[in-house]
């Protein structure tokens, strides 16, 4: 016989009412009474119908999580982050790695309004966000992470990047070093951008520019391997190198060390993420560091408080922008210009 939850309001005593807000977790219900109806539940092995759950309109109880690649170590991270946060919530976390491909972006927002989630954490590839309006028109909560999405969420939450770039040209500065190249991917990233931004910014004020900034479309460590053998054969006067992500980083290293130079005896460089490969490679390298974790923890908290301002129609809060502050850890891979 399938069991309904008029078995499971018999066996704990009480209405079929009750079971349904513990089922549904709507409206309140006391501890007591919602171990009764919990320890029902398990007894009689009784498992929700997902469909009937949806067609009445309660929360489906799942997050989208949309990111650009989760083959970068960075959103991987930033991924399980997210999902410990949820899963601890009791909410189930539909991950969408698009590839930065628009298209994907768009057949992904499709799903995931088929599936009827109770909110989305979004991380675009693209500055349009256009094809976001079908969440926002939806009335389906929606948190920017790692970078803003303007016009269709109210709320982000973000590493401080043109701080970290600050800090990333200011250690170079105070090591003498005057002629520094950039090396980094994706060139349209927002957080990328708003580094070169902190970079710039706190070299003009010693009255320098960048070298030559070489940006590649991919973020993947061969090609920004490629990007650092290639200014380093065109650009001797270098003495340091900003990598705009631990991965460009670290391929600059490998190219610094294939050429038969030293880091940092003849090359310095320095990182974006502190990823934990910045401290396994050769020599470790200096970096901003940014608390992935922390910033994907916070998403998931804000998001949470969002649904359910949205589910018990209080929605008059503003907007907040949370830019999560940065430090550097230096280790081997920065020293004095050379002479």
């Amino acid at each position: 016989m399938t069991t309904s939850i008029r078995h499971i309001a018999k066996l704990a005593g009480t209405s079929v009412s009750s079971v349904s807000r513990v089922l549904n977790n709507s409206g309140y219900a006391s501890p007591e009474l919602r171990d009764r109806v919990e320890a029902a539940i398990r007894t009689l092995n009784y498992t929700p119908s997902k469909g009937a759950r949806m067609l009445r309109g309660a929360p489906s109880r799942m997050i989208g999580l949309m990111l650009p690649s989760i083959e970068v170590p960075f959103f991987g991270i930033l991924a399980h982050a997210i999902e410990q946060e949820l899963f601890q919530q009791g909410y189930q976390t539909l991950i969408c790695s698009t590839a930065e491909n628009m298209d994907h972006e768009v057949r992904y927002i499709s799903m995931l309004l088929a599936q009827r989630v109770d909110g989305v954490i979004v991380a675009s590839a693209f500055g349009s966000t256009e094809h976001f309006g079908v969440l926002r028109d939806a009335h389906i909560p929606i948190i920017a992470i790692d970078r803003e999405l303007s016009g269709i969420a109210d709320d982000a939450v973000m590493a401080d990047h043109e701080e970290g770039g600050r800090l990333m040209a200011r250690h170079l500065i105070d090591l003498g070093h005057r002629a520094i190249a950039i090396v980094g991917a994706p060139a349209h990233s927002q957080p990328i951008q708003l580094r070169l931004q902190g970079i710039t910014a706190e070299m003009a004020k010693d009255g320098i520019a960048p070298a030559i900034v070489a940006m590649a479309e991919e973020h993947s460590f061969a090609e920004t391997y490629r990007l650092a053998r290639e200014l380093l054969a065109s650009r001797p006067e270098v003495t340091a190198i900003i990598g705009t992500t631990d991965v460009s980083a670290i391929a600059a290293i490998h190219a610094v060390q294939d050429r038969g130079f030293s880091v940092p005896g003849d090359y310095s460089v320095v990182g974006f993420d502190d990823l934990p490969e910045a401290a396994y490679v050769f020599p470790r390298l200096t970096t901003v560091a940014q608390p992935i974790r922390d910033v994907g923890r916070q998403a998931a908290r804000l998001l949470e408080a969002l649904i359910d301002e949205h589910q018990t129609g209080d929605e008059s809060r503003q907007g907040a922008i949370v830019k999560v502050p940065v430090t550097l850890i230096e280790r081997d891979s920065t020293g004095r210009v050379r002479n």
